[in-house]
């Protein structure tokens, strides 16, 4: 009698055991259905960073300003954007960088070897002087318009061209007024206003 009750205990123990690895193997098919997130990993970020994801036009898709300095790790579920090219762009204080993506057929593809490095111009004014320098390792290209106000109507005032060039440094006399300084490099244009 002994023994039919030890073996009725472990056939029930054996149920139960079956039962709880039948319920862990539901949720291991739910945790997989949340794998389709797409994880980001980004380290020394500093807080005020710009997130943001574009697709291949350069429209904003979504847009975050990063909140705490050290690594930043989010997961994406970008299974709902259509088959296409798409970028992380991480806008920092001097630089922007990038990191493309592919979506096919709901299958998201990361492409961190094409990843890119632009830095962004960096415009000072002392007095009625007008510093402007960029770095551009690869020897960009940079243009810079000095637009001046007249009448909330904006001139074009000084044009330039720079090419093949690292370290670009250049320095401008502006007289009293207001100006508009747009500076375009790397696919990208920057703007700044004035008040002299």
């Amino acid at each position: 009698m002994k023994n039919v009750l030890n073996n009725s205990k472990k056939g029930i123990l054996m149920v139960t055991m079956f039962a709880t690895l039948l319920s862990f193997a539901n949720e291991a098919s739910f945790i997989k259905d949340d794998a389709k997130k797409t994880a980001l990993t980004l380290t020394d970020v500093k807080a005020g960073n710009q997130l943001s994801i574009k697709d291949a036009n350069g429209n904003i898709l979504y847009s975050e300003l990063i909140q705490k300095s050290g690594i930043y790790a989010k997961g994406f579920d970008l299974t709902s954007l259509p088959n296409g090219e798409y970028v992380f762009e991480l806008d920092k204080d001097f630089e922007i960088k990038t990191i493309p993506f592919t979506i096919n057929s709901k299958n998201v593809v990361l492409n961190r070897s094409k990843g890119t490095t632009s830095f962004k111009p960096h415009l000072k004014q002392k007095g009625n002087l007008l510093f402007v320098t960029k770095l551009s390792p690869n020897l960009e290209a940079m243009k810079i318009s000095i637009y001046t106000d007249n009448n909330s109507e904006y001139e074009l005032l000084h044009s330039e061209k720079i090419t093949g060039v690292q370290a670009i440094e250049r320095v401008y006399k502006l007289e009293k007024g207001n100006y508009k300084i747009i500076i375009n490099s790397d696919n990208k244009e920057f703007t700044k206003f004035i008040n002299n």
